[in-house]
């Protein structure tokens, strides 16, 4: 199997005609602002449809006393239908989260908290500024959308958020200061509505609140690669955050299809939801002879009991979603790299019997090897880029 490798074209010529720096400068400034609002058009508009979806949902079941029986089972039909149509983002989990959307936000109390900057539009057109309390099918998502300031993605952080108050201050928040959901999700878990209304200086809890945290900061690209909107669009979505990282399994995934024919690729990088919370698998493979699934979990540090909890949870869901009727349960493999050693750990607890465990011993790759390659592949990825090269 050839390796596949990215092509970095060779920099031209350095250009000495002055000024080019400041040109390169408003390029860049250009190119990452009109990624932002991209990103922020296509998250408004997915924010509109969902509240739509949940408003037509919900007066379908006060449609009638027939209709109202229908409960669970409208969304479950729903969901069925809608997945087969358009993929993923619309489980029975999902639909309701946007039905909970509607009634927390019916169409009355949509515009309470936003700014003049966004009132403005509607100021200008009469349309949309007249628009009844039960907003008409009709109107247009681009208008409605509007309505909405935050990405989706900060609005299931909202829904968690018991109190309409506290809910409230922290969509007003989360607009007016630009938090980006890791932004939101600290404010929510640390009480910051309960210890801003305790606080004697309120001006002062506020102003600390709008600042951004280590590894809380969200690039253009994340935005646009933000899980809900791949999911929204029906976007493949296979990346990694890091050049040694994806070095890494670019490099593991060509070994363990080199091993022999039993090994066969199924996915990188392949995203899982469980509950509101994303997770990706690195590498997914099927194993021919153990007819089973094989979860592959790359960390770049130290093995901890926390990396054996997670594969635990990868395991379980792939047990329950991925596989197929017939098949063993499926294993884990954690690959831990670290400067001075790289461990390999097989996640056999959850099978059936201590048979089927030996079996798996005996036939997956020895997990000295593994720890072996590991260790090589990374010391020649790290030599490549100190030589100035692409892992």
């Amino acid at each position: 199997m050839s390796k596949r490798r990215k092509i970095v074209p060779k920099p031209p010529t350095e250009l000495t005609v002055p000024g080019y720096d400041q040109v390169l400068g408003h390029v860049v400034d250009l190119l990452e602002s009109a990624r932002r609002a991209a990103a922020r058009s296509v998250n408004a508009l997915i924010t509109a449809t969902y509240w739509e979806i949940g408003r037509r949902v919900v007066e379908f079941e006060q449609g009638g006393q027939d209709r109202s029986q229908y409960g669970s089972r409208l969304l479950e039909r729903l969901s069925a239908d809608l997945t087969a149509k358009f993929g993923r983002g619309f489980s029975y989990v999902n639909l309701t989260q946007m039905r909970r959307f509607y009634l927390a936000w019916p169409s009355g109390q949509i515009l309470q908290t936003p700014s003049e900057e966004f009132a403005e539009p509607f100021e200008k057109d009469q349309s949309a500024t007249d628009v009844s309390p039960s907003i008409e099918i009709t109107a247009p998502l681009a208008h409605l959308a509007i309505r909405f300031p935050l990405p989706w993605s900060h609005y299931v952080l909202l829904l968690k958020v018991e109190k309409s108050e506290a809910r409230k201050f922290y969509e007003a928040e989360a607009h007016r200061n630009g938090w980006t959901v890791r932004q939101l999700e600290r404010q929510i878990t640390t009480l910051f509505y309960e210890r801003t209304l305790a606080s004697r200086n309120k001006g002062a809890m506020l102003k600390k609140g709008a600042v951004l945290k280590p590894g809380e900061a969200v690039t253009a690209e994340e935005e646009i690669k933000d899980p809900f909107v791949l999911e929204f669009l029906g976007l493949k979505d296979e990346y990694s955050e890091g050049d040694l990282e994806e070095g890494l399994i670019r490099e593991l995934e060509t070994f363990l299809l080199e091993l022999g024919g039993n090994f066969t690729f199924v996915g990188r990088q392949k995203r899982l939801r469980i509950g509101d919370e994303w997770y990706r698998i690195d590498l997914l493979f099927f194993h021919r002879k153990l007819r089973c699934l094989v979860v592959i979990d790359l960390k770049l540090g130290k093995f901890t009991h926390a990396d054996a909890g997670q594969m635990h949870l990868y395991l379980t869901y792939a047990r329950e979603h991925w596989t197929n009727e017939g098949e063993n349960p499926p294993v884990g493999l954690i690959l831990c790299t670290q400067k001075d050693a790289a461990v390999v750990h097989y996640a056999l607890e959850d099978l059936p019997n201590k048979v089927l465990a030996a079996e798996y011993r005996t036939t997956l790759p020895n997990e000295k090897t593994l720890a072996a390659e590991l260790e090589a592949k990374r010391q020649l990825l790290e030599s490549r880029v100190k030589k100035g090269g692409q892992p």
